[in-house]
C-alpha cells in the first residue's frame, strides 16, 4: 500500500474581525486528494509580516517531502517580492514544496529530466513565476491598501471615522510573545506593530494583573 503524502496546511486572515471559515474546507479538500494532514496551523495576522508565529511553527515542523498548502499564495506572503522569495526559501530548503492555486511547482519535472540544460530553463521559468506570482500578491495588498486609506480620508472629511477598534488578537499576541522572552523591539517587528503600542499593551496589562 502506498503512504500518502503528508501535508501541513495554512491558514490565515488579517483581522482579528475575520474569520477563518471558508479556509477550513482546505482540510478536507486535502484529505479527499489523497493527503495525510499531519498538522493545521491558523492566525489572524498581516501578510505584510515576514515573521509570523504559527507561519514560524510550521516551517520548524516541515520534514523532507511535505506539501505546504494553503487557499492562495498570498495567505503565505503579502511581503515584497525579495522578502517573498526569502520566506518561500525557508520552506523549500525544508525540502518541502508549496501547493496553491496560483503558482505552478515545476520540481518534479525538473528533477526527472535528465537535460541539464532542460533543468536550467525550467528552473528560470519557476522562478520567474514565483517573481510574478508575489508581485501580484503584494500589488493587490497595496491596492487595497490605498483605497482604504482614500476611504477614511472621505469619511474624516464628512465627519463619520471613528478610528479602528482594538485588535484584541494582536494584543493577546503581545502579551503571549513577550511571556516567551521576545524583546519588544521583536514583538513589535513580529506583529507589525509599533514598538509605542507594544509597550501600552504590557504597561495595561500589569495594571491589570496588580
Amino acid at each position: 500500500m502506498t503512504k500518502p503524502k503528508t501535508c501541513r496546511i495554512y491558514q490565515r486572515v488579517s483581522t482579528s474581525g475575520q474569520d477563518l471559515t471558508r479556509q477550513a474546507k482546505l482540510v478536507s479538500d486535502a484529505e479527499a486528494a489523497g493527503f495525510y494532514v499531519a498538522g493545521v496551523y491558523s492566525e489572524k495576522i498581516s501578510g505584510t509580516v515576514a515573521s509570523r508565529p504559527e507561519l514560524n511553527r510550521l516551517i520548524s515542523d516541515l520534514k523532507t517531502g511535505d506539501v505546504v498548502i494553503a487557499e492562495s499564495l498570498d495567505r503565505i506572503s503579502r511581503l515584497q517580492v525579495a522578502d517573498g522569495e526569502a520566506l518561500i526559501s525557508r520552506i523549500t530548503e525544508k525540502g518541502a514544496k508549496i501547493a496553491v492555486p496560483d503558482l505552478i511547482d515545476l520540481s518534479d519535472i525538473i528533477a526527472n529530466s535528465t537535460d541539464p540544460l532542460v533543468q536550467i530553463v525550467l528552473e528560470a521559468n519557476q522562478k520567474m513565476m514565483l517573481k510574478i506570482a508575489l508581485h501580484m500578491a503584494r500589488k493587490d495588498y497595496e491596492q487595497r491598501a490605498g483605497k482604504q486609506a482614500s476611504g477614511i480620508e472621505v469619511a474624516k472629511a464628512k465627519g463619520l471615522y471613528k478610528g479602528r477598534k482594538a485588535d484584541t488578537v494582536a494584543n493577546t499576541k503581545i502579551v503571549e510573545l513577550r511571556k516567551l522572552g521576545y524583546t519588544i523591539a521583536k514583538v513589535a517587528s513580529t506583529l507589525n506593530v509599533s514598538v509605542s503600542q507594544v509597550k501600552l499593551i504590557l504597561k495595561k496589562q500589569a495594571a491589570a494583573q496588580a
